[in-house]
């Protein structure tokens, strides 16, 4: 279903001005759950009235689209929070210097998953690599593809 939904979303999206940060499919078969999380391509702050918006047209559009999902179903719209994931390089660029948590086997010997500084971004098409920072001021450079899960994170202060 996922497979499915996800260029419609990102359709509905894209000429409103927002970007398909995260697509979830839960709940159950007779009444799923769409949880959508979206971010602005301005860059600026996602508020309650982009969800709204959003939330809007992808109803609409789902609505008109029969088989795509029968029924009843949930669908919510928000922003990506502080913990966002991070798929692309433009997402890896912009958040250069902030703290992410990433899994990669490429990390094996920080247990395959570790919280890292966003160094840079380098290089282009198969040869993107993001360099990472470890608390011991290690730096590890890692293929976007052999990173198979990164989010930001988030430390609250004391």
């Amino acid at each position: 279903m996922k497979q499915a939904l996800e260029p419609i979303v990102v359709a509905e999206l894209e000429p409103l001005g927002y970007e398909l940060v995260e697509l979830r499919v839960g709940g159950s078969k007779s009444r799923p759950v769409l949880d959508v999380r979206i971010d602005r391509t301005d860059l600026e702050k996602v508020q309650v009235g982009d969800c709204e918006k959003a939330s809007r047209a992808i109803e609409a559009k789902l609505d008109q689209l029969p088989g795509v999902i029968d029924g009843r179903y949930v669908l919510e719209v928000s922003s990506p929070g502080m913990e966002r994931p991070l798929r692309t390089f433009a997402e890896w660029r912009r958040f250069v210097g902030r703290r992410a948590t990433v899994t990669s086997t490429e990390l094996a010997m920080l247990g395959g998953r570790a919280d890292l500084e966003i160094v840079s971004v380098q290089g282009e098409g198969a040869d993107e690599r993001v360099v990472l920072r470890d608390v011991k001021g290690n730096e590890h450079h890692l293929a976007l593809a052999d990173i198979s899960e990164a989010r930001l994170a988030f430390h609250w202060k004391p």
